[in-house]
């Protein structure tokens, strides 16, 4: 395997490129990779899941008839493909990338994979009339795929040493702030767990939407819709949805607190500040959701939130850095005090 991509990666050597050129392939695959969930929840939201009951062809054929759930549907599948190309051109970009790196690489070979399981999965969940399950795990894949790509977009952002906490002295300023975000066990740990908390709302939100109207299919359309409690299935599942949202919000609110007070950098704090701006329009969808019986308008609003809050929650944590030793740590605080200056806590395989 490891032959076969250094043979891929010297057929490249013809054309390289920038790390700054990378940076642009990682975003607009992130971009791509977030514009599908939003095309995805459309599908659904305006019951047009079933709109092509076959895959990949629809109604047997390689274009959909003149009917607006199959026009929409397909239109779905239709979009995918440029996904696919920024995915696949993100990859390709991290083989000719100069310099080369090798956590660049496998990262970035995530994102196609995971758009063509992606489709393989989309197809399941057709043939499989839309049941609950196929449904959840549909979405949550798309969230698997963002962390990938968030992921890759962040480490392309940064040079291994800058990740680090290395510097110039015109950066002294922020360099500490970064090494403290960096070496801050509380803050690293308290942000992990944020983005676990974060995952199981977005999940509780999955089984919400499986119990609930808007679960893919079309009036008259006989879907398998999550029950375990006849028709108060529905009510128990977004008031339990609710809950998990609501200590989502305040634990968000709380780091967002304890990372000012601790003086980490502003790397950390921006995506914090914006998650919490998002939680709170969130709240503000959420009831108004519930009050006018979930509109399709709100729920993809609510959907596209989601994402936004699930983009930021990530970015923070990876701002974070991971775990320094205890070592690392007490380097930190003398540097702190100008007596040393932070070691890197970072080590990049393929470097």
């Amino acid at each position: 395997m490891h032959a076969r991509l250094e043979r891929l990666r010297t057929r490249t050597n013809g054309y390289t490129v920038t790390p700054a050129q990378f940076v642009w392939l990682a975003y607009i695959a992130l971009a791509a990779l977030t514009l599908i969930v939003l095309s995805g929840a459309a599908v659904r939201l305006t019951g047009s899941g079933l709109g092509c009951p076959t895959w990949p062809k629809c109604y047997g054929n390689v274009y959909p008839p003149l009917n607006t759930h199959a026009v929409i549907e397909f239109s779905n599948r239709v979009v995918s493909v440029p996904v696919v190309l920024a995915a696949g051109f993100a990859w390709l970009g991290a083989l000719r990338r100069r310099p080369y790196r090798r956590d660049l690489m496998w990262l970035g070979a995530l994102l196609p994979l995971g758009v063509v399981a992606q489709a393989v999965l989309g197809g399941f969940t057709v043939k499989g009339a839309l049941d609950y399950g196929w449904v959840m795990g549909h979405f949550a894949l798309s969230m698997l795929i963002l962390l990938a790509a968030v992921m890759l977009t962040w480490r392309a952002t940064h040079e291994p040493e800058e990740l680090g906490g290395g510097a110039g002295a015109g950066e002294a300023a922020e360099t500490g702030a970064s090494a403290r975000a960096l070496t801050d066990g509380t803050i690293v740990l308290a942000l992990r767990g944020l983005a676990a908390f974060g995952a199981l709302t977005i999940f509780a939100g999955t089984a919400a939407t499986a119990a609930g109207p808007h679960a893919g299919g079309s009036p008259g359309q006989k879907i398998n819709r999550l029950s375990f409690d006849g028709r108060g299935t529905m009510d128990y599942v977004i008031h339990r949805h609710a809950e998990i949202a609501l200590v989502f919000s305040l634990a968000a609110v709380a780091v967002w607190w304890l990372a000012r007070k601790r003086g980490v950098g502003a790397t950390v704090q921006r995506p914090l500040t914006v998650l919490c701006v998002l939680l709170a329009l969130q709240g503000v969808v959420g009831l108004d959701q519930y009050e006018t019986h979930l509109p399709t308008e709100l729920v993809w609003v609510h959907v596209g939130l989601a994402c936004g809050a699930w983009l930021s929650v990530l970015w923070a944590a990876f701002a974070a850095g991971p775990l320094a030793s205890r070592s690392v740590e007490t380097a930190a605080g003398r540097s702190a005090e100008g007596a040393l200056r932070p070691p890197s806590p970072l080590e990049f395989p393929g470097n």
